[in-house]
């Protein structure tokens, strides 16, 4: 088969671009000369549109209206939040948790008069919103290994993904970037640290960079003495002190094992090796990540706490939009009077040590990090366990983990649910409760 014939310039530029900037599926930031394949309005899929990221990404879609168009979504549980999103967005297609939520949300839609919206349930729903003809961008901002089928679905069927699940690459990091790679798909990161990290190496070749830091706000902790770790309630640790976010996500903030995932999948999407993905205490939360040149010339990313810039950024990639300040995303200089650096201390925050370890070993062990940290979470919640719980639920979990690598999302599955039960036997076996 012979290439087709190239009529003009620009068409040139999009097939060097596309065959020649891509890195393990991720777009090389430096270059500025790639065209747009598709300057009309991007047609959005949104996978966890009622929680956080995907009300913040329905924001924008409402303040940018001629850029982007919600066609689909996949809305979990919340039957309320979806009912509502479909009288405002009228998708195209919705996805819900459950036969029971989907027959729900149909009868309530019929009841206002909506009929035209396709309403499907479970993982093959989530697949289906995914991978949609006319979805050229999926937003993956599903919690934990539930949207990884659906994400690598969407990256097969070569949808550029905003990704905000880092769960995915913690887990299926290697075959997902794989078959990025594979597909010519874009990942771009929605997370504020990896956002960060991919703005600032636009000004440098992935060969020029010698390490990247991630920054941390340090959670509500970082100043708690440890011996009253034990003591720490689910509500103290609920209350993180920069961002609004779900339980577990604000937890694994508490214990910093955020972070640790975040530093799995900086070396996942920026072909980096752990030793060179540090992470520093930052408790203003103004700096969201830096990267470091080999000449010594460090970039930071500044911006307002809100992850409607991270989202904005992705969705036009490799534009940027103007925004006012009427979106509230602007940054105003004269706030920035203070910046504190300071190295996390593993003792404090064992979750990063195990995360470093896990990266360090790979294999199956970055899915049991993952899935140990998720039962465990749910157990100090319901407290079952203590804060500190946490922590040694999942090194136990760790340490009855093999290396080995998965070869299919199936085997990533397996090894989840395997190491979920592993984790239940673990805090079965460490107490009966400690509930107050």
């Amino acid at each position: 088969m012979t290439a087709p014939a190239l009529d003009n310039e620009q068409d040139r530029l999009k097939v060097q671009n596309s065959s020649q900037t891509r890195r393990n599926g991720v777009p090389s930031p430096r270059l500025h000369l790639r065209v747009c394949e598709n300057s009309s309005v991007k047609k959005l899929a949104i996978l966890g549109s009622t929680g956080s990221i995907g009300n913040s990404t329905l924001s924008v879609c409402e303040s940018f209206p001629d850029r982007y168009q919600v066609v689909a979504l996949a809305a979990g549980s919340n039957i309320d939040a979806a009912y509502a999103q479909c009288l405002r967005w009228h998708p195209k297609v919705i996805s819900v948790a459950t036969e029971q939520l989907a027959a729900t949300l149909k009868t309530r839609l019929k009841t206002a008069g909506i009929t035209n919206i396709e309403i499907l349930n479970g993982t093959a729903g989530t697949i289906h919103v995914a991978t949609l003809p006319e979805v050229n961008f999926v937003v993956s901002a599903i919690v934990g290994v539930a949207g990884l089928e659906a994400t690598y679905a969407a990256v097969c069927a070569e949808k550029t993904i905003g990704l905000a699940n880092k769960e995915c690459l913690v887990a299926a990091g290697e075959l997902i970037i794989a078959a990025a790679k594979k597909h010519n798909v874009d990942l771009l990161p929605i997370d504020s640290e990896h956002n960060a990290v991919h703005q600032c190496m636009r000004g440098g070749t992935p060969q020029e960079v010698k390490q990247v830091w991630l920054t941390a706000s340090g959670g509500p902790f970082r100043n708690t003495p440890i011996a009253d770790f034990d003591r720490i309630t689910p509500q103290q640790a609920l209350k993180h002190p920069t961002w609004v976010m779900g339980q577990r996500i604000t937890i694994d903030s508490a214990t910093m094992m955020n972070k640790g995932f975040e530093v799995i999948e900086a070396c996942r999407l920026f072909s980096l090796p752990p030793a060179q993905v540090r992470v520093t205490i930052h408790p203003q939360s103004t700096v969201h990540s830096l990267v470091e040149f080999i000449d010594g010339s460090i970039l930071a990313q500044i911006s307002v706490t809100d992850m409607r810039l991270p989202i904005l950024y992705a969705l036009a990639y490799p534009e940027r939009v103007p925004v006012t300040e009427k979106d509230a995303l602007t940054f105003d200089l004269a706030t920035l009077s203070q910046l504190d650096f300071s190295q996390p201390d593993l003792t404090r925050f064992p979750c990063l040590r195990l995360a470093y370890e896990a990266a360090e070993t790979g294999g199956r062990t970055p899915i049991a990090l993952n899935a140990a940290d998720e039962i465990a979470v749910a157990a100090f919640l319901a407290r079952d366990i203590p804060f500190l719980g946490i922590p040694r639920t999942i090194e136990a979990v760790l340490q009855r983990t093999s290396g080995q690598p998965p070869a299919s999302i199936s085997e990533v599955l397996e090894a989840d649910l395997a190491a979920r039960e592993d984790a239940r036997e673990v805090i079965a076996s460490q107490t009966t409760g400690v509930r107050k």
